[in-house]
């Protein structure tokens, strides 16, 4: 089952590979130091200097760091100015741009093609093949078991080390009340539970006119879907918040996370306590209507644009908060996207400038733009392009905390905080592992893009409408990105046969993980897979 992946053809040379696992490869950094953790790289001497430097900070401070996570839906690597967008596409970022300048800009940030997995893998560790929240759950759907009956959240452990925890804005990780982030290890929360467009969509005539003027299907809808803006603390029960009947509410949602957001910030300051809090925008995702103070604001006068000028004011905002808290010297900021730019949205989608989008394992559908912000602790205008993947806020938050990680299931993040932290660090991670729900379909190594099954799209920008995924042939299609970074044209077996055998060995052993640490089944398998 584990093999499914390959051809039938490089089945058999992973197999032959992995005959000899135990081998160190002269060319792979990463070191295995636990059977539980995903091997890394690793740095002693970065490592030995930012151990110093946090406990020197500790000593100043009195507490550990904060961890402020700023989670954008659906944004494009290229929307922002930092990373090309920006004035040059209609839609300034000069909150986003500074924390870049001032902050290490990651070039070089994965996530995972569709949004629920990457939320899951961000605030567990591992990858969603492992925790079995593959794919997004849509209009009325239920998983079959609970995703979070045997899993941990940052959050919970965190909590456990004395951390304030909490959400703000989309959750998308469960609606089952068992599941919901108060119940998870977040001591609170505000936030919407599912997706914008399934709450726009009983809304909107102009672009769901069979389902709006449908009253019988209307009728349906509101028994399955709760379209509100939810709050709870721990151990209580969800409450509604506001009703998103209309579109006005709709649009001014994200200004609501924005002030509990502040407001969060500013008890914790308060109580001189640190905090994890996971900033999670319902913006950019179609369909995008926002704020009355934003509608037409960008030079574009476009909704997704104003809607990304929306997000930057908002950065803005709780950047001066933790100024103004006197306490944005013991903050780690991370700002992000948990996917590429959705292509299928049109002109309510983001900009990037590689192959493929959201819903896909191309470039464009899990490269995003990273940026780590931390005043005094980060050194101001750097920029790597070594490889971090959103699985690594995992591990990094529970170091920066003084966690434990569990060790009875596998962790597939690596942390990162010497690379993060060291004014010339080097990243901890050997290798990027894509998947497509419970397909492995690429790997980044280095410079090099591996795929082993690809996303054909016959119509341009129908990457999650109108793709089928399809297995490589004798050889991975293999992309330099340094000198093709669009994907165009493979060098697999011309200037890459020195490299296929790594990437053999590191899936191989990647694949043997699942032997003794399976992938679940939550129900979301479809049937057909």
């Amino acid at each position: 089952m584990l093999l499914r992946c390959w051809s039938a053809v490089f089945g058999l040379a992973l197999s032959l590979c992995c005959a000899a696992a135990h081998a160190q490869d002269p060319f792979i950094a990463a070191r295995q130091v636990s059977e539980t953790l995903q091997p890394a790289r690793q740095h002693a001497d970065q490592e030995a200097s930012v151990a110093k430097r946090l406990k020197a900070l500790e000593a100043k401070t009195g507490r550990k760091p904060n961890i402020l996570i700023l989670l954008v839906d659906d944004m494009g690597w290229g929307d922002p100015g930092a990373f090309g967008g920006g004035t040059a596409i209609g839609a300034p970022t000069p909150a986003i741009d500074r924390i870049a300048r001032e902050g290490l800009k990651l070039t070089s940030t994965y996530a995972q093609p569709t949004c629920t997995p990457t939320r899951a893998a961000m605030m567990t560790g591992r990858l969603p093949a492992r925790t079995g929240l593959t794919r997004p759950t849509l209009t009325g759907e239920r998983v079959l078991v609970s995703p979070w009956a045997n899993e941990k959240s940052a959050a919970a452990l965190l909590n456990e080390s004395g951390y304030m925890t909490a959400l703000s804005g989309k959750w998308h990780l469960g609606e089952a009340e068992t599941d919901h982030p108060q119940q998870v290890g977040y001591d609170e929360y505000l936030g919407i539970l599912g997706v914008l467009s399934e709450y726009t969509q009983g809304l909107d005539e102009r672009r769901y006119p069979e389902l709006v003027h449908n009253a019988e299907r209307m009728a349906a809808l509101r028994k399955l879907s709760n379209p509100a803006v939810m709050a709870a603390r721990k151990g209580e029960k969800s409450r509604v918040v506001t009703r998103l009947d209309s579109l006005d509410k709709v649009a001014e949602i994200d200004q609501q996370f924005a002030a509990y957001s502040e407001d969060f910030i500013h008890r914790a300051a308060q109580a001189k306590k640190p905090f994890y809090l996971v900033h999670s925008f319902s913006r950019v995702h179609n369909d995008n209507f926002p704020a009355k103070d934003f509608k037409g604001k960008s030079p574009a006068a476009n909704p997704y644009k104003d809607a990304v000028i929306e997000v930057d004011a908002i950065v803005e905002r709780l950047m001066k908060k933790l100024k103004d808290e006197g306490i944005a010297d013991n903050t780690l900021v991370f700002f992000t996207s948990d996917n590429g730019a959705n292509e299928d949205a049109g002109s309510d989608g983001g900009f990037h400038p590689w192959r493929g989008g959201k819903g896909t394992t191309w470039e464009g559908g899990v490269r995003v733009p990273g940026i780590a912000y931390w005043p005094g602790m980060i050194k101001g205008g750097r920029e790597s392009d070594g490889l971090f993947d959103l699985l690594d806020i995992f591990n990094t938050s529970i170091r920066l905390g003084g966690g434990k990680l569990p060790d009875d299931r596998y962790i597939d993040g690596v942390d990162q905080t010497s690379f993060l932290l060291a004014d010339n660090g080097q990243s901890n991670r050997e290798a990027v592992f894509m998947y497509s729900e419970r397909n492995l379909t690429a790997m980044r190594w280095e410079e090099f893009k591996i795929h082993f099954k690809v996303f054909q799209t016959p119509i341009p920008g129908s990457n999650i409408d109108e793709s089928v995924l399809v297995s490589a042939g004798l050889s991975p299609w293999v992309y330099n990105l340094y000198l093709d970074p669009k994907e165009q044209k493979s060098v697999g077996h011309r200037t890459f046969e020195w490299g296929l055998p790594r990437v053999v060995g590191l899936v191989g052993k990647h694949m043997e993980t699942y032997r003794k640490y399976p992938m679940k089944d939550l129900g979301l398998i479809k049937p057909v897979q």
